[in-house]
C-alpha cells in the first residue's frame, strides 16, 4: 500500500536541510513545494533541493504542476535499488569536497559503489546517446525506424535509458526486439 506523501514549503535550502536533519529516517519522502522562476513568489529552487537531499541520501522524482505561481516535486529516501545519474554524481563530488554530505548521504554513496549502481550511472535526457545495436535493429525495420523518427524526447531517452540499464546482454537483447516490436505496432512510452 502506498504512503501518502505531506507537502512542505521551504524559504531556502537552510529551511529543508534543517528538515532533512530532524525527518529523514522518519519519513519515506514529501512532496516540496516551490515557486516556478516566472513567479513572483519565492522559495527554495530545485538545485538548492537537490543538493540538500542528495546530502541526506534523498532523492528526487516526479514533478507535478499546483498552479501558474508553484509546482511540487517529490524528493525520497533512495531505495536500495535507486539508480545514479551522472549529474548527481558530480553534484555529490562537489557537495563532498565542501563537507556537506551527511552520514546517511555517504552511506547511499558507499552503497552504490559496492554494488556497481555508481559505475553504472546513467547520462541525464540531454546527454543519453541511443545505442548503436539499437539502431543496427531499427536498420532492419523500416516501420520501426520511421515511428520512432517521430518520437519526442521523452520517450528516446526511455529506450536509450533501459538499454543502458541493463546488466546482462541477453536482457538488453530482449529489451531491443521488446522496443523494436512497439515501435513496429506504433506504440509510444510515454
Amino acid at each position: 500500500m502506498a504512503v501518502e506523501l505531506g507537502t512542505e514549503y521551504f524559504a531556502d535550502g537552510a529551511e529543508f536541510r534543517r528538515w532533512l536533519s530532524e525527518n529523514h529516517e522518519l519519513v519515506p519522502g514529501l512532496w516540496l513545494k516551490m515557486a516556478k522562476k516566472t513567479s513572483s513568489h519565492s522559495s527554495i529552487d530545485y538545485d538548492q533541493a537537490l543538493d540538500v537531499a542528495l546530502c541526506f541520501g534523498w532523492i528526487d522524482s516526479l514533478a507535478r504542476r499546483i498552479d501558474d505561481d508553484f509546482f511540487v516535486q517529490k524528493f525520497s529516501r533512495r531505495t536500495a535499488r535507486s539508480p545514479w545519474s551522472k549529474r548527481n554524481v558530480e553534484i555529490v563530488a562537489r557537495l563532498d569536497a565542501a563537507g556537506l554530505l551527511e552520514p546517511s548521504g555517504i552511506a547511499e554513496i558507499e552503497k552504490a559503489k559496492a554494488d556497481g549502481r555508481w559505475d553504472r550511472a546513467y547520462e541525464g535526457s540531454a546527454k543519453a546517446e541511443v545505442p548503436k545495436d539499437f539502431l543496427d535493429a531499427l536498420a532492419e525495420n523500416p516501420k520501426a525506424r520511421e515511428f520512432y523518427a517521430t518520437l519526442n524526447s521523452t520517450n528516446r531517452f526511455t529506450i536509450a535509458y533501459r538499454l543502458q540499464e541493463a546488466k546482462r546482454p541477453e536482457t538488453r537483447a530482449r529489451r531491443i526486439e521488446k522496443f523494436v516490436n512497439q515501435l513496429t505496432e506504433g506504440k509510444k512510452f510515454y
